[in-house]
């Protein structure tokens, strides 16, 4: 459009020097500088060359250059060749192609009365209409017809100078004003395929269509005005995806900048049926960081609202999928970058992960948030789940206040026979160079582990779990405890401390662990895990127990036998080929070994047996080194006397582990000497 502005001034000033009637057959002209309104040309050269008596001649208007500075536009060597006619005293046209540059050439036609000037530049389908009249000088009518975006990269760069244009085209109707504020630029505007992004990746869309009323001021203040509504596609804004999906949404804007820096947002308003309704003020910071945000968003369909507009935060939060049912209404506050308040109402709110880690059922209540002054809220829920453990109603009284937000006072939620309470929890949220940090202590109390095990999908153990854990810190994707947890069951004591966990949920969670072992029943643990018959008590340890998606990786493990007064400690046939198995090939030695067979169980004084786990091998070891690659797992004691040796002491894990497979289903024979 700056192009076809700037020629035709040119285009005036030569219909003006040629004589009337027309006789010379040639005509040149020099400028070396013209200036418009709009733009300024450099070096312009105009030659005409038309046969006398003829009723058309042949114009050619070279320019070296021509800025449009006010909206960035540059160009070189512009050239248009037209044929130019004459109607009566005072009608001129000339049309033809102008290109600039090594650019694609236009199709340009251009018609002066004494009205004014109507002229046209068109490229296949796509055309740029311009009209300009001499009692109105200061205004200019342009229609655009299937425009490819790309044509306004220039003017988009005025706004945006980060945006690259990838895509689309549109229609406008549009007038163009030029005063002493800038210029101005109103109209109906239809977008269609708009596609661009960020060279940091961080802004984009895709396939974006809309028809706005559209008012844009360029000056030392720009202003956008746009009312109308988007139609279908996608955007990406940092962490936020929208997926509008072929949905019209009404969206209505005013934006400001002054300067090169930086957009504010004095009003806007979104409305996505019950999907999504937001409005409010947003101001922007370099590269279209959000800065302040004042908005007032509701929700009344989460299902739909997640795969439309969560679905990206629930990704990087490694919930991709999350199940989502009910309501949500909200006020939300950040200053300079601060989260300032929040206050949030829950409808009937469930949330279930498809890979079962969690769920809740019927969340509703507020909760407010205040970086300032005391506020107070609660909600509850009427159920839930933490990894297959079912856990009951519950109501949350939350205070806040100096931008924390707190418990007012421990919560109980009744769990799987018992129950468990958080004595404290304190959220902070994230805040300039500083990660969101979240604080809890914990209690559990008499937990019935039949149903732990149960729902875990472990052997059928029975006892009850407790413990405390004092205090929790959760930040950076990383939980980590202090404190413990201990267990009351098969009779004795197992105790897990030096707890942590990093991406509990996200991909590939981790988690360590310190656990210790006092006083197992073995009657009851083999009973259970159907690992023949022993009798006798346990102690052991797990030390620097590593997880990662809940398969170890690395421990370093010792089992002993306790030998007490009163305690029998005999081992059956059955567990003994068990335990020759887990010792990789193990033998059975002793006098009356070949006499196994003759026997239902044996006595013995000891059993003991390590495992230190490392890249995806077990180092194994036992009582006591038998050789230099074996080592006593059973020692025996009394008439028939044998001991169990373990031939081998490096295993690999995952066929450690199929022989304990092995060793439940009853799939093991041992190696007799």
């Amino acid at each position: 459009m700056i192009i076809l502005r700037a020629i035709l001034t040119m285009l005036l000033a030569t219909v003006c020097v040629l004589p009337a009637p027309v006789q010379a057959r040639t005509a040149q002209a020099r400028i070396a500088r013209m200036i418009s309104p709009v733009a300024t040309l450099q070096d312009v050269r105009i030659d005409l060359a038309w046969p006398s008596r003829a009723s058309a001649g042949v114009m050619r208007l070279q320019a070296r250059r021509l800025d449009a500075p006010g909206l960035d536009y540059h160009f070189q060597q512009l050239d248009w060749t037209c044929d130019l006619r004459r109607s009566g005293w005072s009608t001129w046209r000339c049309s033809g192609p102008v290109r600039a540059g090594r650019g694609a050439s236009m199709d340009l036609s251009v018609d002066i009365t004494e009205r004014g000037v109507d002229a046209s530049l068109a490229r296949g389908t796509s055309r740029i209409a311009v009209q300009r009249r001499g009692d109105a000088p200061d205004l200019t009518r342009v229609d655009l017809t299937s425009i490819p975006l790309a044509w306004t990269r220039a003017l988009l760069a005025q706004a945006w100078p980060e945006a690259q244009l990838k895509g689309g085209n549109g229609d406008a109707r549009l007038q163009v004003t030029s005063s002493a504020a800038g210029v101005r630029v109103a109209g109906p505007l239809t977008l269609r395929g708009v596609a661009l992004d960020t060279p940091d990746g961080r802004i984009a869309a895709e396939g974006l269509g809309g028809a706005f009323d559209l008012d844009l001021l360029l000056g030392p203040t720009d202003r956008v005005a746009l009312r109308g509504a988007l139609q279908g596609g996608e955007i990406l804004f940092g962490t936020t995806y929208v997926a509008l999906a072929g949905r019209r949404v009404g969206l209505d804007l005013d934006a400001e900048q002054r300067g090169a820096c930086c957009w504010r947002l004095p009003r806007f308003d979104w409305r996505d049926g019950n999907l999504l309704a937001a409005r409010g003020q947003l101001a922007f910071g370099p590269g279209l960081a959000l800065r302040d945000i004042d908005v007032d968003l509701r929700s009344e369909n989460l299902a739909g609202a997640r795969d439309a507009y969560l679905s990206g935060w629930l990704g990087a939060a490694g919930m991709a999928g999350l199940e989502l049912r009910g309501g949500l209404a909200a006020k939300l506050s950040v200053v300079a970058g601060r989260l300032e308040r929040v206050d949030a109402r829950l409808d009937s709110i469930s949330a279930r992960d498809p890979k079962g880690r969690f769920a809740f059922e019927s969340l509703a209540g507020d909760a407010k948030y205040s970086a300032d002054g005391p506020v107070r809220s609660g909600f509850s829920w009427k159920g839930g789940s933490v990894y297959g453990l079912a856990f009951g109603p519950a109501s949350v009284p939350l205070t806040s206040a100096g931008g924390r937000l707190s418990l007012a006072h421990p919560v109980d939620v009744p769990m799987l026979g018992g129950r468990f309470s958080f004595d404290h929890l304190a959220i902070q949220p994230a805040s300039t160079g500083q990660p969101a940090l979240t604080e809890f202590g914990l209690t559990l109390e008499r937990l019935d582990v039949a149903q732990v095990a149960k729902a875990l999908g472990l052997p059928a153990f029975t006892g009850q779990l407790s413990g405390r854990i004092p205090s929790a810190r959760y930040s950076s994707d990383t939980l980590v405890f202090d404190g413990g947890l201990s267990t009351q069951v098969f009779g004795g004591r197992i105790d897990v401390s030096a707890l942590s966990m990093e991406r509990p949920f996200g991909v590939a969670p981790t988690l360590g662990a310190d656990i210790a072992i006092d006083d197992l029943d073995l009657a009851s643990v083999t009973g259970v895990l159907g690992f023949g018959s022993i009798t006798g008590l346990l102690d052991g340890r797990i030390s620097a127990l590593r997880l990662v998606d809940w398969q170890p990786v690395a421990f370093d493990a010792s089992l002993r036998t306790d030998r007490r007064r009163g305690v029998r400690q005999r081992i059956s046939q059955r567990a003994v080929q068990d335990l020759s198995s887990v010792g990789d090939n193990s033998l059975v030695s002793g006098l009356q070994a070949q006499l196994l067979g003759f026997f239902d169980d044996f006595g013995y004084s000891r059993i003991g047996i390590d495992c230190r786990l490392a890249d995806g091998v077990c180092d194994m070891g036992g009582l006591a080194a038998s050789g230099p690659n074996s080592f006593v797992i059973v020692r025996g004691a009394g008439i028939p006397r044998l001991s169990v040796i373990g031939i081998n002491r490096r295993v690999d894990w995952q066929t450690l582990v199929e022989r304990l497979v092995a060793v439940g289903k009853g799939e093991t024979k041992a190696i007799v000497r």
